[in-house]
């Protein structure tokens, strides 16, 4: 047996040796430029001999830029870790001599202009790599991509770049790439060791596939909540390319996979000939494969229907997006089903089918110019002749939020105005070339040909805003100006005390700024009426007196606040209203938290990311993240409230966590940790639970009939006991949620405990089984239970889903300063 391990590391260092020369990448056609400096000469070492960081990465294709005339760079933004993203533009010497005209020239392909002459229009290429960090075998072949379009004589490229213009994207997730680098390089083993157990392929938490909030930067392109994201989608919406290229890994026991999809699987606003261009491309793909012997396969597995997707976006703006999956070495080589997986053989075909990708969109250029042009002349027929001429949203009473999404479509480039008409905020005509795009995001979709799903089935955006919309058969009148940040006023100076009403999103930030000005803030319990006006549970009074700053100070400090979340706030002359003076005992102090968020091995990475952006990024508000390895060492009476993200692990302390509550503390839990807190007796409460048996279904199909019963997110309504604190803000009746999970708890007995009910018939938008939807009307999002002194607060569905869910924010803001009222 030692003989054998010992053969096996013997070839694996003669394997992975021979595999980094330039040679073997390139197959032995190395009619390169030597001006152009190799990777080597700029990185300091052979491509896949070590994980390239990303300010090597960058530093390479500056390099490679100012040594050759085939290339233009230029920063697009930065990452929350300050590293660069750039894009390099790449085509033929001529054409980037006249690159802005060619630009403007091919933005009338999605203008609504019919083009009748398509020879001088080179096809635009956008190509991405690592949108996942982890998945390093993309980026790292980008170094040999770029490499090959400024270095090679080859005749046929001379020809490919005359015909097409290449974005060319080398990372998209800096953060997540460098993450991962440094993990993989400083476990490798100068013996390579292939032992699928090594610690080399088993990063810590969270890992470097995320941005540096602990996102999937590979589902925000249509939500561009992330600097990331925005980079991205500007260059995407200046150049509107016809071919987009998304190179990513799987696991290791996989081979490649290219699109097209799974059939059935396809968004059915995508249309047929996108198909029929994929399946086009993928014979490039696919011969190119074929010519380096890899194995490779295609229509299983993923699929083409969430548009917030790096290959499914382009399918909704005109374009073709292709998805490849390169099985991952994890490292720098690892065994697999498949045999000894090396890190250069998996760079290596990311690096082919970059090549097929520009060879392919070369050759059908003048499809792929047509696809789109057609695209967006169907797009302008169909609203022309649609009875519905355009979309109202928003309203007054929240104008952050209905800002926020204006400023989403804006970031497409939707043409979104304010109306003057008094029942919405804003107006989105569909008498514009991107249509289709604004269906896609906000109409609602129940029916589908298959009932499973790679990633959610429903995303409509004022919803997930939680604002009012209608489908207008009537233009509305609207503000011929760009959409402005809404900007608060303080009605006058006051000496006796100040009235907010509380339905604005950034109430949070609100709170969070007078109490770190040290100025008292109360809440309401009860509806206040003032001269025939209602203001809501939840209104928010500022005394003016018996502060610790004087009104003159308060005042000031109040418009600088009132200017930034753009809120109103009233200055009261006395203190006796219609129904309650303003000393009642229904106004009772905020208190300032102190929050604690529960971070590392057993919680999802994504959820806890999402809170940690929300409290840090959007309400400013500080939030410690503990790691589960240190809760022990931790004195947790520090903190008025501990968040516990979606946990199924075995590190926490459960005894540290009940002195926690029996001392008065809050904990606030998320998902699968309702679960957990249940199994250690922290909580007792029922469960609706699924307890089909498969009849009639065969063994090929048995990941079918699972499947069909995974709720892999979809919206829901749910109806809101308005007088209760955890609702206090929202002015609805009814609250859309996000759930992707199957935990399903028993109401309580009395009904004030079920302060958020689903409604009788609550799937709004997306797939939900009917045996799920069944039980999912029986129970309850949101429970309360008590443990000693404290409160354990959950929530069983997700109120900050991927950061643009900001209808239900406000239910975890609630609980956080609002607890005392509970």
């Amino acid at each position: 047996m030692k003989k054998i391990s010992l053969l096996i590391f013997f070839l694996c260092s003669i394997n992975i040796n021979s595999q980094t020369s330039l040679d073997y990448y390139f197959n032995g056609n190395l009619n390169f430029n030597p001006k152009i400096p190799k990777p080597s000469e700029v990185i300091g070492h052979k491509v896949g001999e070590w994980h390239v960081t990303h300010d090597k990465l960058v530093e390479y294709m500056y390099k490679v830029a100012d040594a050759s005339d085939r290339i233009k760079i230029h920063e697009t933004g930065k990452t929350y870790e300050d590293r660069p993203l750039i894009i390099l533009t790449v085509s033929s010497t001529e054409n980037l001599k006249n690159i802005e005209e060619i630009r403007k020239n091919h933005l009338r392909l999605s203008s609504g202009e019919k083009i009748f002459n398509y020879d001088d229009m080179p096809a635009i290429v956008y190509q991405g790599f690592s949108v996942h960090g982890n998945e390093a075998s993309a980026s790292n072949a980008s170094l040999l991509g770029i490499y090959y379009l400024a270095a090679s004589l080859d005749k046929e490229l001379l020809e490919i770049l005359n015909n097409t213009v290449i974005l060319f994207d080398p990372c998209l997730n800096p953060d997540g790439l460098q993450r991962f680098a440094y993990w993989a390089n400083s476990n490798k083993s100068l013996t390579l060791n292939p032992d699928s157990n090594d610690r080399e392929y088993s990063e810590v938490w969270p890992g470097g596939r995320t941005n540096h909030y602990w996102f999937d930067l590979n589902r925000d392109w249509l939500p561009v909540q992330l600097p990331e994201s925005k980079a991205r989608i500007k260059t995407y919406t200046e150049w509107m390319p016809n071919v987009v290229t998304d190179h990513h890994e799987m696991g290791t026991n996989s081979t490649f996979f290219f699109q097209p999809g799974v059939p059935d699987r396809v968004n059915p606003m995508i249309p047929i000939n996108n198909q029929k261009l994929t399946e086009k491309i993928a014979g490039f793909h696919a011969e190119y494969l074929d010519k380096i012997g890899s194995l490779y396969y295609s229509k299983e597995n993923y699929d083409d229907f969430y548009f917030g997707k790096g290959s499914t976006y382009p399918d909704i703006n005109g374009s073709i997006g292709i998805l490849f999956e390169q099985g991952s070495s994890r490292g720098h080589v690892q065994e697999s089903q498949n045999g000894i997986l090396t890190f250069p053989f998996t760079i290596k075909n990311q690096l082919t089918t970059i090549l097929s990708t520009i060879k392919a969109s070369s050759s059908i250029r003048v499809d792929l110019l047509k696809h789109m042009n057609n695209f967006y002349l169907e797009s302008i027929d169909e609203a022309k002749n649609s009875k519905i001429k355009g979309i109202g949203f928003g309203n007054s009473s929240d104008k952050s939020s209905s800002y926020e999404l204006a400023k989403i479509l804006r970031t497409h480039k939707i043409k979104v105005n304010e109306t003057v008409d008094g029942d919405y905020k804003y107006y989105v005509s569909l008498n514009q070339p991107k249509s289709k795009l604004i269906k896609a995001m906000f109409e609602r979709t129940k029916k589908f040909k298959d009932s499973l799903f790679y990633d959610v089935s429903a995303w409509t955006f004022p919803l997930a805003f939680n604002l009012n919309y209608d489908f207008l058969k009537k233009d509305l009148n609207i503000i011929e100006s760009n959409i402005k940040k809404p900007v608060g006023k303080v009605s006058s100076l006051s000496n006796y005390g100040y009235l907010i009403e509380p339905h604005d999103y950034n109430i949070p930030t609100l709170i969070n700024r007078l109490l770190n000005n040290n100025i008292r803030v109360k809440s309401s319990s009860k509806k206040i009426f003032i001269k025939n006006k209602m203001y809501d549970y939840g209104s928010l009074f500022i005394p003016a007196v018996s502060q610790s700053k004087n009104s003159n100070e308060i005042h000031d400090i109040i418009v600088e606040i009132s200017n930034e979340t753009g809120i109103d706030i009233n200055g009261l002359n006395g203190g006796y209203e219609d129904n309650i003076g303003f000393g009642s005992n229904s106004f009772t102090t905020i208190n300032k938290p102190k929050i604690a968020l529960i971070v590392g091995d057993g919680i999802r990475s994504y959820d806890a990311g999402e809170i940690w952006h929300l409290f840090d990024t959007r309400y400013k508000t500080l939030i410690t993240k503990i790691d589960v390895r240190n809760i022990n060492r931790v004195n947790l009476s520090k903190y008025s409230h501990i968040i516990l993200p979606n946990y199924s692990g075995n590190q926490i302390n459960i005894n540290k966590l009940k002195d926690y509550l029996d001392s008065g503390g809050n904990l606030i839990a998320y998902r699968g940790s309702i679960n957990w807190l249940n199994r250690n007796k922290l909580i007792d409460i029922e469960f609706f639970s699924n307890n089909m048996n498969a009849k009639d279904v065969n063994y090929e199909d048995r990941g079918k009939f699972s499947g069909a019963q995974v709720i892999g997110g979809a919206i829901f309504n749910t109806k809101l006991d308005k007088s209760h604190p955890i609702n206090f803000g929202i002015k609805s009746n009814y609250l859309p949620t996000f759930r992707n999970n199957t935990i399903f708890m028993k109401p309580d007995k009395n009904s004030f405990n079920n302060p958020i009910t689903y409604t009788s018939n609550p799937l709004l938008s997306g797939y939900i089984s009917k045996e799920n939807n069944e039980m999912l009307k029986k129970s309850v999002p949101f429970k309360i239970k008590r443990y000693g002194s404290g409160k354990i607060f959950l929530f069983s569905d997700n109120t900050n889903f991927r950061a643009f869910w900001y209808g239900t924010n406000r239910l975890l803001m609630n609980s956080i300063y609002l607890s005392n009222k509970m």
